[in-house]
């Protein structure tokens, strides 16, 4: 199935988006916010699109947490916009996402492996990556709808080095969602 027209489909690495349907306008941006934001603005700038939808891979912040989520909202975890805002710079640190599961996602520069860090990130959300914050930010400054597709490969603990073995089942999940009736949704 081909990407509904102005969808373009967002993946932080090729090994995340190995299922990804024929057809679909992929976009790869590598790991890390810095990468997906310049990749997506450029993107963006240069193409015509009515939504993006961000898939990847995501570590779980709480034990049992297993499967694809759709988060419903998206957190930048290693800056504070109320820290910030108290030496008189506003700025955002957390997007809404409509159509979501009710899940928050923690995005952020730092692999979370550290087992004080990942409770201190899961008393704000769900899940952790490092790239999603980075394209909601791009996406609202383009006033584009954003869906974000995320499966769990591992609990953000010592397990997160064993996310090479987990990729290909979580990329087939990632296809299977974009393959379905699902993939032109936001």
């Amino acid at each position: 199935m081909s990407a509904p027209d102005g969808v373009l489909v967002v993946s932080a690495t090729r090994a995340e988006a190995a299922h990804v349907p024929p057809g679909a306008d992929l976009l790869i941006t590598g790991i890390g916010k810095v990468r997906a934001a310049s990749k997506v603005t450029h993107r963006l700038a240069v193409g015509d699109y009515r939504r993006v939808i961000n898939i990847g891979t995501a570590g779980a912040l709480r034990d049992g947490r297993t499967g694809l989520f759709t988060p419903s909202r998206v957190i930048e975890h290693d800056i504070s916009a109320a820290d910030l805002a108290a030496m008189g710079y506003h700025t955002v640190d957390e997007w809404d996402v409509a159509g979501g599961d009710g899940s928050v996602l923690a995005t952020g520069d730092t692999f979370v492996n550290d087992p004080l860090h990942r409770d201190r990130l899961a008393l704000r959300a769900d899940l952790v990556d490092m790239e999603g914050a980075a394209i909601a930010h791009v996406c609202a400054e383009y006033g584009l709808p954003l869906r974000v597709v995320k499966v769990v490969t591992d609990n953000a603990d010592d397990s997160a080095f064993d996310w090479p073995r987990a990729i290909a089942a979580a990329a087939r999940d990632l296809g299977d969602w974009l393959d379905g009736s699902r993939f032109g949704e936001i």
